[in-house]
């Protein structure tokens, strides 16, 4: 197989960049490019750094935004940047060079949703599918055009975890469906259509504003309690609230039964149309 490129470099963390990492060393020989893994954002449990070990691919950690452009800006052979569940934001200098194509995984179905924290967007806006895309890298913030999407469901109690790992396999199968035809440069990428509707979503943004009005229908509340749910991850800040007059913030949240309904300090239940409840557990702040 024949592409122009002599190197990629694979930027990102999480269960789809080491997938990816594996995918692309695994086609080395089928076109003899030198691959390389940087890691920009530091995640304790990242699975990259031990598959470069394991697999002899270069690693290098660049934590600095200006570091890690001032490296890619020095590199001068025809090169490929998959940028993989990454959040630098490449120079215009870079993008525009000659010798430099860069693609991007954006967890959303572009042009809707660019910016952050897609999944928990759509979750908090009630859609019913999303997905994932693929495109070129230009200078503006997710305005590439699109190599590849795919989509999947949202089902009614889908938290944002849940869907982020779904999104992870797609970007996986995604990438894996496009390969060949970005390295041969023959892949049949289109605009996105933009619309003057389209916003972008920034990293300082909670769905909600982070505040939990008890007022609001209990579905939409349960939709804001599911959107801003990483498990663990901690990636948005608890919740808060008014209760009796004072503020208090959400702790843990679950839609029952009303037959599972128990009596207890700092709980409440809101009814859904349907006739469960939303249990939600919270503290006075």
């Amino acid at each position: 197989m024949n592409t122009n490129f002599e190197r990629i470099v694979i930027i990102g963390y999480g269960k789809a960049t080491g997938e990816i990492l594996k995918y692309t060393d695994d086609r080395r020989a089928d076109y003899g490019y030198t691959l390389q893994f940087i890691e920009h954002e530091l995640h304790a449990l990242s699975v990259t750094g031990q598959i470069c070990e394991e697999r002899g691919i270069p690693f290098a950690s660049m934590p600095d935004k200006r570091e890690l452009g001032d490296y890619l800006k020095k590199i001068q052979e025809k090169t490929l940047i998959v940028s993989a569940s990454n959040n630098f934001l490449f120079p215009a200098a870079l993008v525009e060079r000659e010798n430099i194509t860069i693609i991007n995984f954006h967890n959303a179905l572009l042009p809707d949703y660019p910016g952050r924290n897609a999944p928990s967007w759509v979750i908090y806006q009630g859609e019913e599918r999303t997905g994932i895309t693929w495109h070129y890298v230009t200078a503006g913030v997710d305005e590439g055009n699109i190599i590849i999407q795919k989509s999947c469901e949202i089902g009614p109690d889908t938290k944002a975890y849940e869907l982020t790992e779904v999104l992870m396999d797609l970007a996986y199968e995604g990438f894996g469906e496009c390969f060949d035809a970005v390295l041969q440069e023959t892949a049949a990428a289109r605009p996105q259509g933009f619309s003057r509707e389209r916003r972008m979503y920034r990293s300082s943004e909670i769905p909600g504003g982070g505040f939990l009005d008890l007022q609001e229908p209990t579905e939409k509340i349960y939709r804001l309690l599911r959107s801003v749910d990483y498990g663990k991850s901690g990636i948005f800040p608890p919740l808060q609230m008014e209760v009796s007059g004072a503020r208090a913030e959400a702790l843990r949240y679950r839609k029952i039964a009303p037959e599972k309904r128990q009596v207890g300090a700092d709980m409440m239940y809101l009814p859904f149309e349907d006739g469960d409840l939303l249990k939600i557990k919270y503290r006075m702040l």
